[in-house]
């Protein structure tokens, strides 16, 4: 028998469907409690979280316990006595010079001194002259004919200073002529040396020579003048025009030897 398409399937359709979905339901229904399903994946790990706010401030914490001061790490105890000192070590390097200090105050006044006797010493010390119109002889003392300063150190015959104080002496001369004049100063006190001076005058003018030594005598050493030709004229010997010379001597301190 031919049934028309009247939508009667349709709704057998429908019906079909729901009756399938109830039989599903049945049946999950009945296996909750015996039957098993396959364990699914481990789901991906998820983003971290935030920080969290910052707790609160905790209460002060109680007073540490203090150590014994026998312990290493104890309380500084009471200072103990003087060790015995130790033995001194090597001498170290000088060190720089440092600066000049300040002057200190001045001492006190030194000793009287020992010299020789002051009437003596004032003695020591001659001025003698001699003014002729000849020449002095060469190689000879020379002599005096009058005493400028009186002393007993020099004889004006003999010319020779004789040192009775012991101590260092000045003499120097002066020589004045119209023609060359050279002079020895000589003294034992030299040995052998002699100190010579010469002015060659070649103009017939008044010219003067000078010459002077400082002198440690002892007692009894003497000191003279002497005339000698070095590169002067034979005829200067032979000249009668004025000519004065002076000698003079003192002491400049004694010495006591």
């Amino acid at each position: 028998m031919l049934i028309k398409n009247t939508g009667i399937p349709r709704m057998m359709s429908g019906f079909s469907l729901s009756a399938v979905c109830v039989a599903v339901l049945l049946s999950l229904g009945r296996c909750q409690n015996k039957c098993s399903v396959q364990d699914g994946t481990p789901g991906a790990r998820g983003t971290p979280g935030r920080d969290g706010r910052q707790g609160a401030k905790g209460e002060k914490g109680e007073p540490a316990l203090q150590l014994d001061a026998g312990l290493p790490h104890g309380l500084k105890g009471m200072k103990g006595s003087r060790g015995i000192p130790g033995d001194m070590g090597p001498k170290g390097l000088s060190g720089d010079l440092g600066p000049e200090g300040p002057s200190g105050p001045p001492g006190p006044p030194g000793p009287a001194g020992r010299g020789g006797d002051q009437s003596r010493q004032h003695r020591a010390a001659f001025s003698v002259s001699r003014t002729d119109i000849s020449y002095p002889p060469y190689k000879r003392t020379l002599t005096y004919n009058s005493a400028i300063t009186s002393s007993n150190l020099i004889s004006l015959n003999s010319g020779m200073f004789t040192c009775s104080i012991p101590g260092v002496y000045y003499f120097v001369f002066h020589s004045e002529a119209k023609v060359g004049m050279c002079l020895y100063l000589k003294s034992d006190a030299l040995g052998e040396r002699m100190l010579g001076f010469c002015d060659y005058n070649n103009r017939a003018t008044t010219q003067v020579l000078s010459g002077g030594v400082v002198l440690d005598l002892s007692r009894g050493n003497k000191v003279w003048l002497e005339p000698f030709k070095d590169e002067q004229p034979e005829n200067v010997k032979d000249d009668k025009k004025d000519k004065k010379i002076v000698f003079n001597g003192f002491m400049l301190f004694p010495t006591g030897k």
